[in-house]
């Protein structure tokens, strides 16, 4: 069974495919900066890449993670108070490595240095509005949903449309 995921950038939706057909379409929330590959540009690295890997199997909705951790702590309103120049980052993390040496991958511009996730976001966070510093953002039960739906190595593929198919 072929399966991938889409990202699009203009209409901020996230679409799992699975043979020619869309079994999973959610708002996103891309880089505010817009489109980028370059480190440090907060942008959201466009063209193919893979899940290199899921962290977070058994973790709590909302729990929090830095550094690829769980911290323990279950975001909530008040932590959010508590720590407000955080990047929230929950609930489940599915880790993007670039495909495409030279564009997403390897040196100034490797997607899986940049720490470039598909993860949850705060309940509150707006979804389908480019306000991200360059992750893929998604709601909580969401991204549970598209974890459990997805194997490490499945292919993404990130910007404005579609390719013409998987392998473009």
């Amino acid at each position: 069974m072929a399966q991938w995921i889409n990202i699009e950038l203009r209409s901020q939706q996230l679409t799992l495919w699975r043979d020619s057909e869309a079994v999973f379409t959610r708002p996103v929330s891309t880089a505010a900066a817009g489109a980028g590959e370059l480190n440090g540009s907060g942008g959201t690295p466009r063209g193919w890449h893979y899940i290199r890997a899921k962290i977070g199997a058994n973790a709590p909705r909302a729990a929090v993670f830095r550094g690829r951790r769980a911290t323990g702590e279950i975001w909530t309103p008040q932590l959010a108070r508590q720590y407000p120049q955080r990047d929230w980052i929950l609930s489940r993390i599915l880790w993007l490595c670039g495909l495409e040496p030279g564009f997403n991958r390897l040196g100034d511009v490797d997607t899986m240095r940049r720490f470039i996730y598909i993860h949850g976001c705060p309940d509150d966070e707006p979804l389908g509005v480019a306000n991200s510093h360059g992750c893929v953002r998604m709601d909580n039960d969401s991204v549970m949903e598209l974890f459990d739906l997805v194997d490490p190595g499945i292919k993404v593929w990130i910007g404005e449309g579609q390719p013409l198919n998987e392998e473009d």
